[in-house]
Formats: structure tokens, sequence, C-alpha cells
């Protein structure tokens, strides 16, 4: 477990503590991330936890309880004391897929209440940009195998991942052959494609972008439904030929059952001024996501709504850990 402080810069009343409230918070915050640190997925958690920090006008220490897939910071946050200062950091892959890949996760999903969503987040199809394959297109991609008994290559950062779903979601959409090869975790895969050992990669996009910007990948396509500001020029998968092909990921905070009410509603009132700050809006979407905010009751049920849809798709792929 790594715990970093993120320390809140208070001079009198915050925006948000002006509002009244004055019992809540009045000590340092935990907010658990269940991913390793420096990766995608903690990344844009600190991107939010650093400007919600000054919003309440308290601390943020965020601790990493990485392992099988998110699963360990989540139960961790489900048996945390309900008493509004501990939440967790989750994603449609620890509150949604995983509830259809493992048997069990460790901890009953009523455990856990939605506070508020901070973002949706496009993946981007990449290939190595120094390939000996003359790939340079979504058609150049489909081409490429084509009139051989060969299928392509697609690799995940592992079994019913968002990036083995749009591995799935193209080869049934496009027609073509596509072996899916899983890896336990985004940067082998990454390793692997820029060396030349698999064809593509459909990813989240902060967990590929700085190899784009580094000039070891190239995007070929983004999953969103318009193209990405944070990777001009580079079309969306629905403008290459496949019609009506939109996935994303997204993620938002949750906090222990009993946490009060009146905390869950101040927190998420937070949540949304900001992700209205500027600083906090170009941060996001410099890295391919999109500020989103939900209240905690369309959060919840969205919540709800996205276990079923992505169970289901898991299901049909039948994939499984364990």
């Amino acid at each position: 477990m790594l715990a970093v402080g993120i320390t809140a810069m208070v001079t009198g009343a915050t925006a948000f503590g002006a509002q009244g409230n004055a019992n809540w918070p009045n000590r340092t915050m935990t907010l658990i991330v269940p991913f390793a640190a420096g990766g995608g997925g903690d990344t844009l958690a600190r991107l939010v936890a650093d400007p919600l920090a000054k919003t309440v006008g308290q601390s943020i220490v965020v601790e990493n309880h990485p392992g099988a897939g998110g699963n360990i910071g989540s139960a961790a946050a489900a048996r945390a004391k309900a008493d509004g200062y501990t939440f967790l950091y989750g994603t449609n892959g620890t509150q949604a897929i995983n509830h259809a890949l493992y048997k069990s996760v460790g901890y009953k999903p009523d455990q856990l209440k939605a506070v508020g969503r901070f973002s949706t987040i496009e993946l981007t199809l990449v290939v190595a940009r120094d390939n000996a394959k003359g790939i340079g297109t979504i058609t150049d991609l489909r081409n490429y195998r084509a009139g051989t008994d060969k299928p392509l290559t697609c690799g995940s950062a592992g079994n019913g991942t968002s990036s083995h779903l749009a591995c799935e979601m193209f080869k049934k959409q496009t027609g073509m052959p596509v072996t899916h090869v899983p890896y336990k975790g985004n940067a082998a895969a990454v390793t692997d494609i820029i060396g030349g050992r698999i064809d593509f990669i459909i990813d989240v996009t902060p967990n590929v972008i700085s190899q784009i910007r580094a000039g070891r990948l190239k995007a070929l396509a983004v999953t969103s439904k318009t193209p990405s500001p944070s990777l001009p020029g580079v079309p969306t998968l629905d403008g290459s030929g496949l019609k009506g092909f939109e996935f994303y990921a997204w993620d938002g905070l949750y906090a222990p059952a009993d946490t009060p009410p009146e905390v869950i509603n101040k927190m998420n009132a937070a949540i949304g001024q900001t992700l209205k700050l500027k600083e906090t809006d170009q941060r996001l979407r410099g890295r391919g996501a999109v500020p989103s905010p939900m209240t905690p009751e369309q959060f919840q049920t969205f919540t709800e709504e996205e276990k079923q849809r992505l169970g289901a798709i898991v299901r049909d792929i039948g994939a499984t850990v364990d």
C-alpha cells in the first residue's frame, strides 16, 4: 500500500466551505485507489483528488491498494468505517465488469454507495508507429491479413478488461478473425505492440497517450462518438467505417454504504464544483477523459445499469479470472 497526501491550501473559507458545511469535513480524508501508483487509473484519480481537496478545504490522502483487478482496494473501502472520511476511486472495471468476471470480488455490492461520477474516458486503437506492416489507418489494419488464414492479434490488459471487451466488439463488428492476447496489465501489452509481437490494442487513452506523444505508438482511431481533443487529427472508429462503434470507460467516487446521506450530497456538490474548474477540465481532457458529473442517485442507477450491460458482454465472450 502506498499513501500520498494531497494537501488543501486553505486561507479562510473555501468556496465549498462557505456554503455552511461547518461539521464536515473537519479532518483529513482518505481516498483508496485500487490500482498501482503511476498507472492510468491512479493518474486520473489524482487529477481530480488534488483540486477536490482544495474545494472541500481538507487534505486527501491517496492510498494505493492494487491487486485482483481492483478488488482488493474496493473491498478495503467496503469494509472501512462509514464516517465520511474514507472514499473509493471506482471505475467501470472495478464496479461493473469485475462483478461478472470474478466468482467473488471480496465484498457485497450493497456495501458501497455511489457518490458522484468524475468522467467518461475514451479508448484508442493503437499500433506500433515504427512497424514493418504498413498499418497507418483502420483500412490498412483491416486489409493487413486479408487473403490469409492468419488472424489479427489484439492485446489487452487482461481477460474481461475494457481493452478486452473493445477487442471483442471490434472483432464482432468487422467480422474479421481476431485473436485476443491477454496480458497481466497494460504495460506488458504496450511493450509487445511496440516490439511488433502483436498487431494492435484498444485501451483507455490515459494508458497509451504518453507513448503516442513519445512517437512509439500510432493512434488509428478513438472509440468515442466524436474526435478527441487530446488526440487532434485522429478519427473515430465510427467515422472509419465501423458505423455505430462507441465504447468508453468511466470513473467516479464511492463510499461505504452507511456513509451519512448529507455527507454524500456535500461531497457530490464538491465534485461538481471541482469538475467545473477550467484547470481540472483541461487536465482531464488532455488525458482523454471528459468531465461527466452525476448526482448520487444518477450515478448509483448508472452503475447498476453498467453492471448489467458490461456483465452481459463478459458472459457472452466467456471471460473469467477465477
